[in-house]
């Protein structure tokens, strides 16, 4: 009987430390294997790099050269249309401004594309195609004011998809062509907003609704003051002169 006991009382024990050795194992395993796993964003950039010989080319590279090449399919015919169809002078001009850029960056886009084996669309995506019925079927002013703002907010976004590349980019052909995608497409934004149509609370809420949510709730900007105080003037250095002040007008 004793023998019995004592062999229950170890296997008792025994089963008991086996419960919290397995317990221990499944607390520590996923941290383990979550720290250890691959699928991080430099395993991500180093998958979908491949090299060439202007340095590596990463994914985000190649969607941003089809993206220029995509760009100038559909704004530069929605130019040469605006350049027509525009009411005022403003409008006109700005859709001068959508063809001389892109064609200079077609140019450019299909020599970078060449020189890195990458193979471009010839025709605009669903979209894009899709803003371009909608400018056709507009007229008079109201073509103004679809031209102006639907490709004012194209210009938004691929402003942000340049910067991005501009500055993590390892490649030095595509980090040409972002420089000067970043002048040809700033000019685009500037000559929109010229025409006095452009819908500036739209865009901010369109990307308001765009951007995912904060995780916690940031306090409220301090508001202005009612005696903000005497402004100090800048005085730049004999070798960096200001730039001249911005100006807009509309036609």
């Amino acid at each position: 009987m004793r023998s019995i006991n004592r062999t229950g009382l170890v296997s008792g024990t025994g089963l008991i430390i086996a419960a919290l050795t397995a317990t221990l194992i499944a607390l520590v395993f996923p941290i383990w294997s979550y720290a250890d796993r691959s699928g991080t964003g430099l395993d991500s950039l180093n998958t979908q790099s491949v090299p060439t010989r202007f340095g590596p080319l990463s994914g985000l590279d190649r969607e941003f050269v089809t993206k220029v090449r995509l760009a100038g399919l559909w704004e530069l015919p929605a130019g040469q249309q605006a350049e027509e169809r525009g009411t005022t002078q403003a409008v006109r001009t700005a859709g001068g401004h959508l063809v001389e850029g892109h064609t200079f960056l077609d140019a450019r886009v299909r020599d970078v594309a060449a020189r890195l084996g990458l193979t471009l669309p010839n025709q605009p995506n669903a979209q894009q195609r899709g803003w371009l019925a909608t400018l056709e079927a507009a007229h008079g002013t109201d073509y103004d004011r679809k031209f102006a703002n639907i490709l004012r907010r194209a210009h938004g976004k691929v402003f942000a998809v340049v910067a991005q590349v501009r500055a993590n980019t390892r490649n030095s052909l595509v980090r040409e062509l972002a420089d000067d995608a970043n002048t040809t497409v700033l000019d685009h934004i500037k000559v929109l907003e010229a025409t006095g149509y452009v819908d500036f609370d739209a865009l901010a809420r369109d990307a308001a609704t765009a951007a995912p949510p904060p995780l916690t709730a940031s306090p409220a900007p301090p508001g202005p003051t009612n005696s903000p105080g005497t402004p100090v003037p800048v005085t730049p250095s004999a070798n960096y002169p200001l730039p001249p002040a911005a100006s807009r007008g509309r036609s």
